[in-house]
């Protein structure tokens, strides 16, 4: 695949636990106005924008109402509403708008604040209906039944899961940006740490903060010459929303996806220098190994053990310390590992910086492992 585009600029907002009087549109512009400066761009520059969805502050015209904000008229603009995958699929989908001519350089940008009053918005979803009267309310029931499904089926333990949390924790404390940067967690907090679904400890879940995440992309002419991330391959895959509808509980639409994008890249998940996979739950992360092909089905906590996944290990995985070390800014949980994938192949993440990074695996989840999206990013055209 030749590229047609290439990701120059990256901004992004340190997390908060908590905002008090925030504004989303706020918010969005200060990410913006991170990876224009990133960029080395002016706004005028930008001629397409991409949004994700804003529960309870824009629910309609949200591409408009972001343009006025930030005193922008762009030619092509859209909201991409795939849960955490959206700042990946945000990726692609400007690629895919420059390759098409619609424009040139896009503003894709994503987040929301954590404000005492919750963000609510009507929902008639059908899984309103079928699944939670019968209990399966919320993300945390839903990904302890996946977790539950591939310790039946494979035998894997609470011990190679707590794993992945591990860590994700030991990744944070390269990060002062992350929400548990200085509180590293070993195999063994993690098992002690209180169970809200079993099998899932709390460890093993994400922490929700405030946050946003911004990333330019344009097109291969005006990358040249430029610090770029270049986009090489993508793959996206939806299979359903609830998970009492999912095709299978131990694999998802990442193993289709990656698949996807490695062909379209040329290239093999043996090539990539780092692993920037999407980790709402550890259960996510045990299965994009699997599915990836890095080890067999029900093999991840052996692949676990026999690797380092620190910057100076042989395994980088998920270096700011994923979601689970970092904090989940809500939608733009995706796109941080999009930033975090850009600093390291641009060589600008200073104190986690893997050495000679060539290319990049990043995944983005949405819902109950529903949506999908995959990307290969590299140093070079």
């Amino acid at each position: 695949m030749r590229p047609h585009a290439a990701i120059v600029g990256a901004g992004s907002l340190a997390p908060q636990r908590r905002t008090e009087g925030a504004s989303t549109l706020g918010m969005l512009a200060r990410a913006a106005k991170a990876a224009l400066d990133d960029a080395r761009m002016e706004k005028a520059e930008i001629d397409g924008l991409l949004v994700g969805p804003q529960v309870g502050e824009t629910p309609q015209h949200v591409p408009a109402t972001v343009s006025e904000y930030l005193g922008l008229q762009p030619v092509m603009s859209n909201v991409v509403d795939l849960g955490g995958a959206s700042g990946p699929g945000m990726v692609w989908r400007a690629a895919a708008a420059i390759q098409a001519g619609m424009c040139e350089t896009v503003l894709c940008v994503i987040g929301n604040h954590r404000n005492p009053e919750p963000p609510r918005s009507p929902n008639r979803n059908p899984i309103r209906e079928f699944d939670v009267p019968f209990g399966a309310s919320g993300a945390n029931v839903s990904y302890a039944l996946l977790k539950q499904a591939h310790m039946a089926r494979y035998g894997t333990t609470d011990e190679d899961f707590a794993l992945i949390a591990h860590w994700a924790r030991a990744n944070a404390q390269n990060c002062p940006e992350a929400i548990f940067h200085g509180s590293p967690a070993s195999v063994d907090d993690v098992l002690a740490s209180p169970m809200i679904a079993s099998p899932l400890h709390l460890f093993e879940i994400v922490m929700p903060v405030a946050g946003a995440e911004a990333g330019i992309v344009t097109s291969a002419e005006r990358a040249r010459g430029r610090q770029a991330a270049w986009l090489l391959g993508a793959g996206e895959k939806i299979t359903h929303r609830a998970v009492s509808q999912a095709p299978d509980l131990t694999s998802g639409p990442l193993k289709p996806s990656m698949d996807r994008a490695f062909a379209q890249s040329g290239l093999g998940v043996e090539r990539m220098s780092l692993l920037s996979l999407y980790d709402c739950y550890t259960i996510m992360v045990a299965t994009t190994l699997e599915d990836a092909g890095l080890c067999t089905p029900g093999g991840f906590g052996e692949f676990m053990r026999a690797h380092d996944f620190g910057p100076a290990g042989d395994m980088p995985l998920n270096t700011h310390g994923g979601q689970l070390g970092y904090g989940q800014p809500d939608l733009a949980g995706g796109m941080t590992h999009v930033t975090e994938a850009v600093r390291q192949l641009r060589g600008a993440a200073t104190g986690r910086q893997i050495a000679d990074p060539e290319f990049a695996l990043v995944t983005g989840n949405g819902a109950t492992m529903s949506e999908a999206v995959a990307l290969v990013l590299g140093t070079d055209a």
